[in-house]
């Protein structure tokens, strides 16, 4: 019962900071930080996951909520009065695929703490700003939702030009300066804008070394993806929709999850003049296009009889999107799970079974469960049936060849021990998840 008007209360000033933001949309908003209250660092602390791995202090959730309201009341007395002091994250690297790695940064739990409860009081403002065809890291926009806006854009167009667009370290090239103007643009309370530039400068901690750059977001961190977009909605989506789309002669649009987008055109001309461009615009904000990962390709829907050249492929959120037949024998759009990503899961599907398979059989197909279900949930889309049934194969097959490294019994009777595991600890099948068959019956219907 006290939990709910607090909910409530929260609930409501984010619905006032929204309808400010609505109603004053060039303005820049004053006063923001006086929502922030105490109700609001407990629901924060709620909405921060707990799970993670500690920060350069070492303190878990657990500690940190064994003096919950002494901690949330000093943490909230330090932001308002400018004395915190954002600490480095913590930088580890995890396996990328064929040998590399990707650097991630882990900030200590107060710091997600504060990020999260500062991200509460900017997402309510900029999402009054930011564009539909936005999607990356927004309430209620999911990877799936972008591809299904490229997959109704291109069936609607019958495909064109497709440029396929790479922005090199985007993460790490954000440039400090540039973010404080855009954010000064729509938010000038001094304690939000303190924090961020605290987090701005707080620097890397990697080999007992902390290391501080004027580029880059904070790594690890929730407030990371929010910048990213206010940063990226200034330089590629307010383009766009101002610049770019009044000067096209064809039909065309663009859809960006995160710093990852792609945009049709149904006119070459337009294509190639927005490809030219763009470097030089994205340059203006420190930013540079990968010269080998970003192209034109065409891709127009081919004849039905199957004359001219094929069209190219390209690669959106881990999905191959080409044109197939159809089972009617049309040409339409298909996709299927890209093979970069494919080897990915499966090597780090490989490496947790190298790791877990002395643990218990119960445990180990447990975990397996939930790793399948996973990837069918997020690669399980219409299509994409035969990709997700060569991933079930794979992952049993893997399974079967780091158990039988266990002992030289399972070696030998290994067969007989497999069939019996299977039968007492089935996996899920590859299917597709309910919200690709609701919508599967409901086209259908139509």
């Amino acid at each position: 019962m006290t939990n709910r008007p607090t909910l409530e209360s929260i609930s409501t000033k984010q619905s006032r900071i929204a309808k400010l933001a609505k109603d004053m949309p060039e303005a820049a908003i004053r006063s923001l930080s006086h929502h922030m209250d105490l109700p609001w660092l407990r629901e924060a602390f709620k909405q921060t996951r707990k799970d993670g791995a500690p920060g350069i202090d070492g303190q878990t959730a657990e500690a940190y909520a064994l003096d919950l309201e002494a901690n949330l009341e000093r943490l909230l007395g330090q932001s308002k009065s400018g004395s915190y002091r954002a600490p480095p994250v913590r930088r580890v690297h995890i396996p990328k695929g064929r040998g590399k790695t990707r650097p991630i940064g882990i900030p200590t739990f107060e710091d997600k703490v504060l990020q999260r409860a500062v991200v509460m009081l900017l997402q309510p403002l900029y999402e009054e700003d930011f564009y539909d065809f936005s999607y990356g890291f927004r309430p209620g926009r999911s990877a799936h939702d972008a591809l299904e806006a490229l997959y109704e854009g291109i069936d609607s167009m019958s495909g064109g030009w497709v440029l396929d667009v790479d922005i090199q370290s985007f993460f790490d090239s954000l440039d400090h300066d540039k973010m404080r103007d855009l954010l000064r643009q729509r938010v000038v309370d001094g304690v939000v804008v303190r924090l961020i530039g605290k987090w701005l400068r707080a620097g890397v901690l990697e080999g007992g070394v902390v290391r501080r750059s004027e580029l880059g977001t904070p790594q690890g961190g929730v407030i990371s993806p929010l910048l990213a977009n206010i940063y990226l909605h200034e330089v590629l989506d307010t383009w766009w929709v101002k610049e770019a789309l009044p000067r096209l002669s064809g039909r065309a649009f663009l859809v960006r999850y995160a710093d990852d987008f792609v945009m049709v055109f149904s006119d070459k001309r337009d294509a190639l003049r927005v490809q030219e461009v763009l470097p030089k615009r994205f340059g203006r904000f420190g930013l540079t296009l990968h010269p080998d990962k970003t192209r034109l390709l065409h891709f127009e829907r081919p004849p039905r009889d199957g004359d001219g050249p094929r069209p190219g492929t390209f690669d959106f959120l881990g999905f191959t999107h080409y044109w197939g037949r159809s089972r009617r024998g049309n040409q339409a759009l298909k996709r299927k799970t890209a093979k970069g990503r494919f080897a990915r899961a499966l090597s780090r599907l490989s490496e947790w079974m190298k790791r877990a398979r002395h643990r218990p059989v119960v445990r180990q197909a447990a975990v397996l469960r939930s790793k399948l279900r996973g990837h069918y949930q997020y690669y399980g889309i219409r299509g994409n049936s035969k990709a997700i049934a060569a991933f079930h194969y794979q992952g049993l097959r893997l399974w079967r060849k780091w158990l039988s490294r266990r002992s030289q019994r399972a070696k030998m009777k290994q067969d007989t021990f497999y069939n019996k595991l299977l039968v007492h600890h089935p996996m899920p099948p590859p299917r597709l998840p309910a919200r690709h068959l609701r919508r599967q019956v409901r086209l259908a219907n139509l």
